[in-house]
């Protein structure tokens, strides 16, 4: 049987009641967007049916997809406002990009390149987890801008934000998490003995 509009609409409302506002998530713009947005629109045919599910999604071509829960926690700690520019840097942004924009910030996506220009962003979003993040991530940060990333640490995902402060960003972390890897983002092997 076929999900419905309205199975889809009462599975938001259970994220917002069942994931989000459990994990601390309390930034009403927040809820109120993550419970408006259609998640399965940004997703292909066949994996909508999982659109609110508390886990990771691979979506087609390697895309990671962050749990709901997840990219809750970190919208909630970047406090993100109207007016602000938000950079969201992933394959699979498209349904935070749409959250972002919900809230009434300007957008732009990168899949892993630093976007052309010199322009600085309020928030910078990573959709994935990642290894380290590239120099040209603190360059693009707005003075006082935030950044939201899962950063692996001994194979662990942790759910970080950061704070620019003249061209380098110092992370606190919020919570472990099950966020795939952003393969650009990832440490490349190295030789040891």
């Amino acid at each position: 049987m076929p999900v419905t509009m309205e199975d889809f609409t009462a599975a938001r409302r259970a994220m917002v009641l069942n994931q989000l506002r459990p994990q601390g998530v309390t930034n009403l713009g927040v809820l109120s967007a993550m419970g408006t947005v259609a998640r399965e629109a940004y997703m292909p045919e066949g994996m909508r049916a999982a659109a609110y599910a508390d886990r990771s999604l691979i979506m087609e071509g390697g895309a990671p997809m962050m749990p709901p829960a997840e990219l809750g926690i970190l919208l909630n700690a970047l406090d993100p406002k109207a007016g602000e520019k938000a950079l969201v840097v992933g394959q699979g942004g498209a349904y935070s990009t749409a959250i972002l924009e919900a809230l009434g910030l300007t957008v732009v996506r990168s899949e892993a390149d630093a976007p052309s220009g010199r322009e600085a962003f309020d928030i910078i979003l990573v959709e994935g987890s990642v290894a380290k993040l590239p120099d040209w991530v603190a360059s693009h940060l707005a003075a006082g801008g935030r950044v939201g990333a899962a950063i692996l640490d001994n194979g662990v995902a942790r759910l970080s934000v950061g704070r620019g402060d003249r061209g380098a960003v110092g992370f606190k972390s919020l919570a472990d998490a099950q966020v795939p890897p952003l393969p650009a983002f990832q440490a490349r092997p190295q030789f040891t003995f």
